[in-house]
This record gives C-alpha cells, sequence and structure tokens, in this order.
C-alpha cells in the first residue's frame, strides 16, 4: 500500500463512508471517483495500475464512438463514467475486473453497468457478444500475467495484450497507452510525429493491428494528476473493422482449403 497524506487519508475515509449508502448521488459519485485511494488498500505500483485523472478521462471520452462499450481493466470505472456521463445518450456498459474491491465501489458508481469480475485474458472464453468500442487504461509494461496470452500478441507488454483482446470484442478501441508503446509522440512535445518502437511494430506484425492518433489531446497537462506514478501516455484509437475483416477472409481460406486440399496444389 502506498502512503496516503493526511488530506489523501481524511478524503479517502470520507468517501469511504459515502459508499456505505446504498444509492449515491451524482454529486457523492463525483466525490468518490475523485478521492477514492486506489493505494490506500492495494500496492498498484507491484500490478502497474493506476486510475486514470479525471480530468484525463474527460477528454479521453470525447474518442469513444457509439453506445454499446466495454471497459477493459476497468478499475472503479472512471474512464465508463465519463463516457456514460459526458452524454444525454443511453449506453449499454459492461466493466471488466479482477479486483473484487474496485468492483464494488464501482457497482455505486455505474449502478447500471454490468460489472464482471474476471481476468481479462478470460474474456475471450466468456462470450458477451460484440460491442461498438473497447476502452482500457490498462495495466502498463511488462507487468506480471502468469502465463496468460492474448490470442495473437506474444511479447511482454500489457497494453498490447489487452488490445490485441479488445480487438476481437468491438468494432472500434480507445486506449490509454505508455507513449513509448504509441507509433507516435505528441502529448508534451512542440509538435506532432510518427515514431514507431521496435515492440510496437512487433505488435502490429503479429496481430494487424494499426494505433491512430487521437484528435488532437495532449495528456502531458494531466502528468502530476496520477496517484503514485507520473507516466508520459497518450491516448490512441484503433478501427478493428478492417483487421477483423481480414482475419475472416484468412479463416475462410483455411477452411476452404480443409475441405478441398488439392486448392492448395
Amino acid at each position: 500500500m502506498s502512503k496516503l497524506t493526511k488530506e489523501e487519508a481524511r478524503r479517502h475515509a470520507e468517501a469511504e463512508e459515502l459508499l456505505k449508502k446504498d444509492k449515491l448521488s451524482l454529486d457523492e459519485r463525483l466525490f468518490v471517483l475523485e478521492h477514492w485511494h486506489e493505494g490506500a488498500r492495494h500496492i498498484n505500483s507491484v500490478a502497474g495500475a493506476f486510475f486514470t485523472p479525471l480530468d484525463l478521462a474527460r477528454d479521453f471520452a470525447v474518442e469513444v464512438p457509439g453506445r454499446k462499450i466495454i471497459d477493459l481493466c476497468a478499475g472503479i470505472g472512471r474512464l465508463a463514467f465519463m463516457v456514460q456521463n459526458g452524454c444525454s445518450d443511453e449506453y449499454e456498459i459492461t466493466c471488466i475486473e479482477q479486483n473484487p474491491d474496485y468492483i464494488a465501489v464501482g457497482r455505486k458508481l455505474l449502478p447500471d453497468a454490468t460489472w464482471i469480475c474476471m481476468d481479462v485474458f478470460d474474456l475471450p472464453k466468456k462470450g458477451l457478444g460484440r460491442f461498438d468500442a473497447a476502452i482500457s487504461n490498462p495495466p502498463f509494461g511488462a507487468t506480471p500475467r502468469g502465463r496468460s496470452q492474448s490470442p495473437r500478441y506474444t511479447g511482454s507488454l500489457f497494453e498490447y495484450h489487452v488490445i490485441d483482446i479488445a480487438s476481437d470484442l468491438a468494432r472500434f478501441g480507445t486506449f490509454i497507452i505508455p507513449q513509448g508503446s504509441a507509433p507516435f509522440r505528441y502529448s508534451g512535445c512542440s509538435a506532432f510525429r510518427h515514431e514507431e518502437s521496435e515492440s510496437y511494430k512487433v505488435f502490429q506484425r503479429t496481430t494487424g493491428i494499426a494505433l491512430g492518433a487521437n484528435c488532437g489531446l495532449d495528456t502531458s497537462g494531466y502528468r502530476k494528476q496520477w496517484r503514485g506514478a507520473s507516466p508520459m501516455v497518450e491516448i490512441v484509437t484503433a478501427d478493428f473493422g478492417e483487421v477483423q475483416a481480414a482475419r475472416r477472409a484468412q479463416s475462410q481460406d483455411l477452411f476452404s482449403l480443409t475441405l478441398d486440399p488439392s486448392i492448395a496444389a
């Protein structure tokens, strides 16, 4: 657990008291979102998981299309909350989180969402159907994941595993990832520049997924608002439609070869 300041501990305790209520008002939900501290009970640095700053989550919501949304590694639902409450339209939200403490809080903040306590790597077996968009601020870097593996990516970076899994679930994806894992540099820079790391090239080659830029959101202004870390990140987008079509075509070709091996001759 991280050491909270006296003010952080006081605010966290107030949030805990609010969470004892059966139903929270909008103002109470916002207070909990702002002040319930993920480091009060858990050593998040080990898991590489930190809650998204609320202002960054508000900006992030601009890049999320559709109404049927799945939030992977949802935490207490900060991203999903901002997506849902940033528009008057009705949303169908599904939140995937493996920490039951976070889910207990998240259910008070987003009571209409479907909360599923599950390791994100088990999702391909779940059969949840299709979503308009997948969103995530996943754990960053070479985070411990045991022997868990996404369908195609076999590298060490957790964020790429989550995006690979998301590509089978939704038509579109919006993600917060370390700047070094994005194929560009924009936040905190004087100008946008395209820059692909070797790890990104491996990810794209093995999954077929191309990550794109956002509408011009510079995340560097929120760097000091992260708790327990100050990562430089980028908001990346992915249109999964093309890669899904390519996978379907490949599967059909393999199926045809199975039915008529002479085609390969």
